[in-house]
């Protein structure tokens, strides 16, 4: 095997392990906040004002009734509130507690939390570079991946 490609392979590797294991650990982290991550992204794109569930379904790259079943357990936890909207009842606008505020502050942002937050602030350029990267692996893996 050639140097050159057994050191560009082994830092590939390590990279992937690298970020694996620091996933890991943030999401161990968290769940001994009671909130899981999904639920800590929804409550971090609530402190920004209300949005409906299928804004917040485009959010967190799952589809509405997941959504919905998200919303109702933090509901349940009183971090949110749902609202039907006056103008069409079929809307249903999801609003941060107090509580959900303190939850949302009081976990460390880390993890794909930290990941969604910083990916914003990147270039078009750098984030297509990123995302093709990505797709590589997942292509490598053989996982179907959906946009």
């Amino acid at each position: 095997m050639d140097t050159q490609y057994s050191r560009e392979y082994h830092d590939a590797i390590g990279a992937v392990l690298t970020l694996h294991r620091y996933l890991r650990q943030s999401a161990k982290a968290r769940s001994a906040t009671g909130v899981s991550g999904r639920q800590h992204a929804t409550l971090r794109a609530l402190t920004g004002g209300r949005r409906t569930i299928g804004e917040l379904a485009s959010l967190l790259f799952v589809g509405e009734s997941a959504t919905s079943e998200l919303v109702a357990k933090l509901e349940q936890a009183g971090y949110v509130e749902r609202v039907r909207s006056a103008a069409d009842n079929r809307v249903v606008h999801v609003s941060i507690t107090e509580a959900g505020t303190e939850a949302a502050e009081s976990i460390p942002l880390s993890g794909l939390p930290l990941l969604r937050e910083r990916l914003q602030s990147l270039p078009s350029e750098e984030l297509s570079s990123i995302s093709q990267t990505f797709r590589s692996i997942l292509s490598l893996l053989e996982v179907d991946y959906e946009t």
